[in-house]
């Protein structure tokens, strides 16, 4: 199998899907969204492909499609479905698979069953998005914990928004995790300017054959 990355986030609406367009137009991967809720918007794959490039034959599809914007358990009851997480195995791949969860780690997928469930039976390794706002440096350490414990391999935490030095530090520190970087939040998003954005931030890190 090709090289594998999940894009996990310690919350929803943290930027994770914009980070994720990036680093796959950066490695030429494949994306794949397992679980998308709420279809009446843009959904993640149509913003990977405005974002970062992608063609669409280099989007995996959707395993579950769901209409409703809400926690996938709840929108799948919702849309009279129910979600089989043993449908959802990587796919092998001829080239890089960047894979993105939804919201935080332990977004139930059903009423027992959550992503950090599936993570921990897919074994590849995670980089792990976080905010830079308050109450952040509770959040990361908690998903860093709770990715440890079921034996999750994370590469590394990259922080999404404004500069934040001490907390950034902290979190590297307390955690001892690597700090990979930091997307800043972008006035305009365009994919000129996340591709020169994550170039620049990420300039120092190779995201290639990790893990």
């Amino acid at each position: 199998m090709s090289q594998v990355i999940v894009v996990a986030g310690t919350d929803t609406g943290i930027g994770k899907t914009v980070f994720a367009a990036a680093l796959s137009s950066h490695l030429g991967a494949y994306y794949w969204k397992p679980v998308q809720s709420g279809l009446n918007s843009e959904t993640d794959s149509e913003a990977i492909i405005r974002l970062g490039g992608a063609p669409a034959g280099r989007l995996v599809p959707e395993i579950y499609r769901l209409r409703t914007p809400a926690s996938p358990h709840h929108a799948a009851k919702i849309d009279g479905i129910e979600i089989d997480v043993d449908r959802l195995s990587v796919p092998r791949l001829a080239a890089p698979l960047i894979i993105e969860g939804a919201g935080g780690l332990m977004v139930p997928l059903t009423e027992c069953r959550t992503f950090l469930d599936v993570f921990a039976r897919w074994r590849q390794p995670v980089v792990l998005c976080a905010r830079t706002q308050l109450g952040t440096i509770n959040h990361t350490l908690l998903s860093l914990e709770a990715l440890r414990r079921r034996s999750v391999p994370v590469l590394g935490v990259v922080f999404i928004g404004h500069a934040q030095p001490e907390t950034e530090r902290v979190i590297g520190e307390m955690g001892e995790v690597p700090i990979l970087g930091r997307l800043p939040w972008l006035e305009i998003l365009s994919p000129a300017n996340l591709k020169a954005s994550f170039e620049t931030a990420f300039s120092e890190v190779s995201f290639r054959d990790r893990g």
